[in-house]
């Protein structure tokens, strides 16, 4: 703008002048200012707070885009829950979600085999029997129904009340079911023959045969754990009081032998159990003696999964606060203490080696080497929660299951490996 005219603006010809500038003959040209901004650091802490961020749009299409999976199993419409592999050959996939409906399918190139419909509700538990030759499927409402994998036909079914977990048993034809009124039923497929276990009148919240095939042990949500005689129909011991869980179990795990159990509760401990005896033979907790016996459940670090290393005297903790504590069972110390930043939903450890592996609320996949404590890679690619994941026995591969309606199949098999 030429100042030479004066400094009086004539908006409209004749008319009256509206507003009266003042310019200084110093005010900076868009040149300068051009100049100024070169001198801008856009990455200022302070300017990390502003909602709508300095990324371009190709950084933000690479985040959005990272996705380290070699598959996307994408058919359900909803939640997907749980995830299971077959133990014969390792191939094939079951997948239960919200949409009602469980699929099983390859986890090579993600095609559907069938699909188990007839549910009334959220498919929370799907699984293989041993020998890989039937699936079974159960709803949140207590429908379980179970398929043939050759025939592709549901050759049983029968309802129970909520469901709170479902195994087969570990050598035989027979499953297991544990439920909303502490009840826990077998039977034999598909004659469907049947025995219950009467146990607390409170849910029979996790459950596992132990690898005898002769015993199951049960946690409850009042924090007892039972030791059934499957044959025999009996508790052999009952676990509570002082030196079980003051809160609900949420999770239980047995080593390669049977000989050790480890249960998990919302009391924060981790209590290592023989079922031979009915004894506590180890207590891990990270909180230390402070949660010991506390019963207020919101001040303490709900433990959500637990595991046995197959190779080293080890077991490994998930915590609610995204803390993997890796505990020496001989003498029941603290190893490790591997943070996350989020919630830990599941853990699992590789058959034959010291690595374990977490999924947790923020949507990653994690291995740890347990002898070092060391994160050994992670994985990324689901836009919301893993809720399940399993990995097959040469741990070269993972199959997830997401609160983004996707089950992923990641493959392990890396340079870093």
């Amino acid at each position: 703008m030429d100042n030479t005219e004066g400094n009086a603006i004539d908006i409209h010809g004749d008319e009256e002048i509206i507003e009266v500038i003042d310019l200084d003959d110093t005010e900076p040209g868009p040149d300068d200012l051009a100049d100024d901004l070169e001198d801008v650091d856009f990455e200022e802490p302070g300017m990390a707070d502003d909602d709508e961020g300095w990324e371009t749009e190709d950084e933000m299409e690479a985040d959005e885009e990272q996705d380290d999976s070699e598959l996307t199993f994408s058919k359900h419409t909803g939640s997907v829950f749980c995830v299971n592999l077959d133990p014969a050959t390792n191939s094939l996939a079951i997948t239960g979600g919200e949409d009602d409906k469980a699929y099983v399918w390859r986890v090579s190139d993600g095609e559907v085999l069938f699909e188990c419909t007839g549910h009334k509700d959220s498919v929370t538990c799907a699984v293989f029997s041993h020998d890989s030759s039937m699936v079974a499927s159960g709803d949140m409402s207590g429908m379980i129904k179970v398929w043939k994998v050759e025939t592709k036909e549901e050759i049983w079914s029968f309802e129970v009340g909520d469901l709170e977990w479902l195994e087969w048993h570990p050598c035989a034809p027979v499953l297991l079911a544990g439920t909303d009124d502490g009840n826990v039923w077998m039977w034999k497929i598909p004659s469907g023959d049947c025995k219950t276990f009467q146990g607390s009148a409170c849910q029979a919240t996790r459950g596992k045969v132990l690898p005898d095939g002769k015993r199951a042990v049960v946690g409850y949500d009042d924090g007892t754990v039972r030791v059934w005689d499957l044959k025999q129909g009996n508790a052999c011991h009952v676990i509570k009081g002082q030196d079980g869980h003051q809160g609900a179990l949420t999770c239980l795990a047995c080593n390669k032998d049977g000989s050790l159990v480890l249960t998990g509760s919302v009391d924060g401990w981790a209590k290592l159990i023989n079922p031979a005896t009915g004894k506590v033979v180890g207590a891990f907790s990270v909180e230390g003696d402070i949660a010991k016996g506390s019963k207020d459940n919101e001040e303490t670090n709900s433990v959500e999964s637990v595991g046995f290393c197959n190779i080293l005297p080890l077991v490994a903790v998930a915590y609610l606060d995204g803390t993997l504590a890796i505990y020496d069972i001989s003498t029941q110390s603290l190893r490790h203490r591997c943070q996350h930043e989020a919630g830990i939903v599941h853990l699992q450890w590789e058959e034959s080696s010291s690595v374990v592996s977490t999924c947790s609320l923020d949507g990653v996949l994690r291995l740890w080497d347990a002898r070092t404590g060391n994160m050994v890679s992670e994985y990324h690619g689901h836009n919301a929660e893993i809720l399940d994941f399993t990995i097959n026995r040469e741990a070269t591969l993972v199959v997830t299951a997401s609160g983004d309606n996707q089950s992923k199949v990641f493959c392990l098999q890396r340079p870093d490996r």
